[in-house]
């Protein structure tokens, strides 16, 4: 029944004529939450959910989520802390999910949501795993599609995190297998993450071949940002109001803040 659902959402994103509801105003952010550790190295979730409320976002991408993975969250479910601190949806997408007790350790990236939500998917991408340094790079879990109503119809927002390594080769399949998940739906997308690569790294070229980047101002290390590798990126029928980098210490990471009109 679950497929059968999925299936006639699909067909429905894809087939609504863009011209079938008035354009919508959505505030999209983007928050590597470095698992609530602050740039000054303390633990305090509720910074993390203090910088996100001051955004007033209607989505968030968040990466670096702890789900009772270890004493370094204080074996915390940070995923459902940041929803209801925010009072927003949550959608949790685990990258590992190992044994544990009492509970099962999870770790990965999540979606805060304001908006109706009518889907989630936890699609598989290629990861060299931090886990296990003997795999070679394969299929993993960890990349989140929700599907939200919106004024103006369905949106398709996705949360990702890219390999953080030097040797671009794994974000470049990484981004192969983005784009294959990506050309599911004519519907407007955005796409919310960190991906370890400023705009002009040759590896995310591909990329936008289908999305198209928002210019943002540098994001890591929070402390004195010089690096834009945090990114909202959305599909060409959905536009670009504003965008901010809100000055936090809440991560190592700083956020983005896009305003975007959706068709």
């Amino acid at each position: 029944m679950r497929a059968l659902l999925a299936a006639l959402l699909l067909l429905v994103t894809t087939a609504l004529p863009a011209a079938a509801h008035p354009p919508a105003r959505l505030r999209a952010m983007t928050f590597n939450i470095h698992t609530g550790i602050g740039a000054d190295g303390a633990l305090d979730l509720d910074r993390s959910a203090a910088a996100i409320r001051a955004a007033h976002p209607d989505v968030v991408g968040l990466q670096e989520v702890d789900v009772r993975w270890s004493e370094r969250s204080g074996f915390a479910d940070q995923a459902e802390e940041l929803g209801r601190r925010t009072g927003m949806r949550v959608f949790f997408a685990p990258i590992y999910d190992l044994p544990g007790e009492p509970h099962r350790r999870r770790y990965g990236v999540a979606v805060l949501s304001a908006l109706p939500v009518l889907l989630t998917r936890n699609h598989e991408i290629t990861r060299l795993s931090t886990q296990d340094p003997g795999l070679s790079p394969t299929p993993m879990p960890g990349f989140a599609e929700v599907v939200v109503r919106t004024r103006a119809g369905l949106a398709h927002v996705y949360s990702t995190h890219l390999d953080y390594r030097p040797d671009p080769s794994v974000r470049a399949a990484q981004v192969h297998d983005m784009l294959r998940v990506l050309a599911r739906t004519r519907a407007p997308k955005i796409l919310l993450g960190d991906l370890n690569a400023e705009a002009g790294a040759p590896e995310l070229a591909p990329l936008w071949t289908a999305l198209r980047p928002v210019p943002s101002a540098p994001t890591y290390p929070a402390a004195a940002p010089t690096a834009a590798i945090d990114h909202v990126a959305v599909s060409g029928d959905v536009r670009t109001r504003a965008v901010s980098v809100p000055d936090t210490r809440a991560s190592d990471h700083r956020p983005v803040v896009a305003d975007l009109v959706l068709p």
